[in-house]
């Protein structure tokens, strides 16, 4: 699932549009914008937004629901990433959820930061999007 892929849009000059990111994702741009669909008719205080970041040395996009971020999303060769952090308040609820027993795992046995742990989904199909909207579910939720 969260296998080590390198991240595209190093460039802090190249701005990226959603014409550049269609270009570099080609067919998944369909599940790009199942997501960012269901944020905005589901989360209506949600919005997203590119920031380049010079620790990484690359754009990342933000997705924000009421002030809290929900993920964070980079670009990969023919695809794109989300990621999730969350603390120790959505394990109770991530186990109890619908979600595939690799997922739960993932969130297991993830490595700590502080506080929080990553769960994280390189979208190849529409079950990773069903998953990836499960957990925007979950993580719009936690207090």
């Amino acid at each position: 699932m969260a296998e080590k892929e390198n991240l595209l849009l190093t460039d802090k000059q190249i701005y990226p549009t959603d014409e550049y990111i269609f270009s570099i994702i080609g067919d998944m741009k369909i599940f790009w914008q199942s997501i960012m669909n269901h944020m905005i008719n589901n989360y209506k205080d949600s919005a997203g937004e590119w920031n380049f970041y010079n620790d990484g040395k690359r754009w990342l996009f933000k997705m924000i629901y009421k002030k809290k971020t929900i993920f964070w999303a980079g670009i990969l060769t023919d695809t794109f990433r989300i990621t999730f952090y969350l603390g120790n308040k959505a394990e109770t609820i991530i186990e109890n959820s619908d979600l595939p027993q690799n997922i739960k795992e993932e969130f297991r046995t993830a490595k700590r930061y502080g506080l929080i742990r990553p769960v994280t989904f390189i979208v190849k199909n529409k079950t990773d999007v069903d998953n990836v909207l499960k957990m925007i579910d979950i993580k719009s939720k936690i207090k």
